[in-house]
């Protein structure tokens, strides 16, 4: 009678097979997986080189406080992964490059060395180094294909807590501030939405869609024309402004009516 004798497996040996079975399906994946590109943001301007020239006008303007390979310092933030949105709307609207840190970054002349192109570069750089938000279509920001009425009601529900119902911006806490939207323009607007820079929260596509963000950029440029049917709009900042100047107007009539009636009651007598 053959006796069998069961081989004794060793005990590292499961481990073995599950590293095989992952470094196979690695390396499958590689095979198959389209290349990786430079960056989105430059593909989409179609300019492939706009990623190598971004790195230089980041290396001269940028690198001193957001760090040489865009790391972060303690002066500034790490841009990897904040997408080229982020870049086109900080750096169009003048707030980058900062020039004194403080509480918030406010909307101010661009330099001489902004333009479109080299903020197209640098976007383009920028996304290169961990994706993010990209630089919104023009058909995305067009005010002419959007719901006004839709869009108030978004804004109105969304925004006004701290933008005002007109856009006219307010205080907030800490020596932040919502600043004035009208001087954006529609795609800083949605860029605004989408990277949540300063104290504004991310408003991303499944809170509010993209065909909403457009909705509310055509109420946001509609209210700008608006007239005021009451007379001076007071900066539109809302009843607190005009209850105060209301009651400061209301109270100096009545002061100067009663010194009036005073003084012609003594002339009487």
């Amino acid at each position: 009678m053959t006796r069998i004798t069961a081989r004794r497996r060793h005990p590292l040996a499961r481990y073995a097979v599950l590293l095989f079975a992952l470094a196979l399906v690695g390396g499958v994946y590689t095979l198959i997986s389209p290349a990786s590109r430079p960056a989105d943001a430059a593909l989409a301007s179609g300019k492939v080189d706009d990623v190598a020239e971004g790195k230089k006008l980041f290396e001269a303007h940028c690198s001193s406080c957001h760090g040489l390979n865009a790391e972060g310092t303690s002066t500034g933030p790490t841009l990897v992964g904040v997408g080229a949105a982020a870049v086109d709307f900080q750096v169009s609207s003048g707030r980058m490059p900062a020039a004194n840190p403080g509480a918030q970054a406010p909307r101010k002349p661009r330099p001489a060395w902004v333009n479109d192109d080299t903020t197209r570069q640098l976007a383009a750089y920028v996304q290169s180094l961990g994706g993010g938000p990209l630089v919104p279509a023009n058909e995305a920001v067009d005010p002419a294909k959007g719901n006004v009425a839709r869009g108030g009601e978004l804004f109105r529900a969304n925004c006004i807590q701290c933008h005002n119902w007109t856009g006219a911006g307010g205080a907030l806490t800490q020596g932040k501030y919502a600043p004035n939207l009208n001087e954006a323009t529609p795609r800083q607007i949605y860029e605004a939405m989408v990277t949540g820079p300063q104290a504004m929260p991310v408003f991303n596509d499944s809170t509010i869609t993209p065909e909403e963000k457009r909705d509310m950029i055509a109420y946001i440029t509609d209210v700008r024309e608006q007239t005021d049917p009451g007379g001076f709009g007071l900066g539109r900042i809302g009843p607190v402004t005009e209850g105060l100047v209301a009651w400061l107007v209301g109270i100096s009539a009545l002061v100067l009516a009663a010194i009036w009636i005073t003084a012609k009651k003594r002339q009487a007598s």
